[in-house]
């Protein structure tokens, strides 16, 4: 599930609130132990007529108990004064053993915290997405998710990247995407999809193959990184494969022969570019879309471009009468808020 963007912020105002506490209690004590250090070198000065220097270095090896022998004979006022100063230097130092000891126990109490809510978190989730690499690819992919409505966990060897996907408010998972134990605990039982975005072509084989064995109904999205594996890819039980290298090229074509239609499709395609936009809607046994025409769909602002009733076999522009039927998909294009308000009810 990605977290919504009140929960990032009080994520993160929580974090500044640990930090800032943490900071405050190093401020006390430096300011505790200067005022001691004060105080102590001002009572040798008033008690014992001692010169500031001579004041303060008594107070510290006094503080810090380390032995030495005193700067100036004491009267009886004076070895009173120490005995004091011994006793505060010795709070001060067991004081700040248990401000560092609570604040170190303080963050990993946090971190563990943190963690068995992410667990949590993750195994409340169903139909979400897993993101397998959060690098430049996973990292966009994850984003057009977001906008798209979905729900995601990240899975990241890299701390850093693991961290770059929890600022930007997702779950993450630490751990090899190859594991099953990792695909498990990213929740790949209950989930929709997997798309897995790793630079390594044998890793996202592995990926794949351990997916496909533990989920054979999720729907998996696998990059190649080199010519020659999308076949392997296919044969390992990706659903789709996407070639960055590949898709680029295309694109660029696209943008240099018909760059108004590609312009218009990316735009289209794109979240909160235009007021129109082009969607893939499932029919469902009983929903909204089930026994409809494609002619009432027309009526309602929803435009059938295709149906889509196997992998790559699609019914381009169907006829008004087409009734569209259980288990068939449908490409259709429409105003944002129409075709969101069917989504959702389909």
């Amino acid at each position: 599930m990605t977290a919504s963007p009140a929960a990032v912020t009080l994520h993160r105002r929580a974090g500044a609130l640990r930090d800032a506490v943490a900071s405050s209690r190093v401020r006390v004590w430096l300011v505790v132990v200067g005022a001691a250090v004060v105080v102590g070198a001002a009572g040798y000065v008033v008690l014992e007529g001692w010169s500031p220097a001579d004041a303060i270095y008594m107070t510290v090896i006094t503080m810090t108990t380390v032995g030495f022998r005193e700067v100036n004979a004491l009267d009886a006022g004076g070895r009173l004064w120490t005995m004091i100063v011994s006793v505060a230097g010795v709070a001060v130092i067991f004081g700040s053993i248990g401000i560092v000891t609570e604040t170190i126990l303080a963050e990993a109490a946090s971190g563990r915290r943190e963690a068995r809510h992410m667990a949590e978190a993750v195994d409340a989730l169903r139909d979400h997405y897993i993101v397998c690499g959060y690098g430049r690819v996973g990292a966009t992919t994850a984003r057009e998710l977001v906008h798209s409505g979905q729900r995601l966990v990240v899975i990241d060897v890299n701390a850093e990247s693991l961290a770059t996907a929890r600022h930007d408010g997702h779950l993450a998972v630490e751990g090899d995407a190859t594991d099953d134990e990792t695909l498990r605990t990213a929740g790949i039982e209950r989930a929709r999809g997997l798309i897995t975005t790793i630079d390594s072509d044998a890793n996202n084989v592995y990926v794949t193959l351990s997916a496909r064995a533990l989920n054979p109904r999720v729907f998996i999205v696998a990059r190649a990184n080199t010519e020659g594996s999308e076949a392997k890819l296919a044969q390992a039980g990706a659903d789709r494969v996407v070639s960055p290298y590949t898709r680029a090229g295309r694109q660029i074509a696209e943008l240099a022969i018909r760059p108004r239609v590609a312009d218009f499709i990316d735009a289209a395609l794109s979240h909160g570019e235009l007021a129109f936009s082009i969607e893939e809607l499932e029919v469902a046994g009983g929903g909204p879309l089930d026994g409809r025409t494609v002619g009432e769909l027309r009526d309602e602002g929803i435009f059938t471009l295709a149906l889509v009733k196997g992998p790559r076999s699609y019914e381009a522009n169907p006829p008004g009468d087409r009734r569209v039927v259980r288990g068939e998909s449908l490409v259709v294009s429409g105003s944002a808020d129409t075709l969101r308000a069917l989504r959702e009810r389909a």
